[in-house]
């Protein structure tokens, strides 16, 4: 069976940051990568990088979490995708929803991946402020 690959992208170098960041707590990650949108480049530079990330990887077994829905990163791969290629792309990458990710590889379980992003969201401030009623 061929390991499961998870590619960041990202405006900027978020990705990066993401990727390093998770791999503060979980350990380094061999199946993690990561492709940026630099400021001096365009779809077609995006698009050449994603290609060259993904080249030698099972299609099948590729998911993506991109920074922002509708940006230049998860246009990009949402193309690939309409012309047949078989990734799976999720918008709003967060830290939790990547730890999520990592996690259900090492147990070998499916993961709800959305509620995980969104159970990463608190507002810490009101949860404080309602512990101390």
């Amino acid at each position: 069976m061929a390991e499961k690959e998870l590619i960041l992208i990202s405006h900027g170098t978020m990705a990066e940051g993401v990727k390093t960041s998770a791999e503060l707590i979980m350990g380094e990650q061999e199946h993690l990568h990561t492709v940026c949108l630099l400021p001096s480049e365009g779809p077609d530079d995006f698009k050449q990088k994603f290609e060259e990330q993904i080249l030698g990887m099972n299609a099948e077994d590729i998911t993506v979490f991109a920074d922002l829905m509708g940006g230049t990163p998860a246009n990009v791969v949402s193309r690939i995708i309409m012309s047949g290629q078989n990734i799976h792309l999720v918008s709003g990458m967060n830290l939790p929803l990547v730890i999520e990710w990592l996690n259900s590889q090492m147990n070998g379980t499916e993961s709800d991946l959305i509620t995980a992003g969104k159970a990463g969201i608190v507002d810490v401030t009101k949860m404080l402020a309602n512990m101390k009623k």
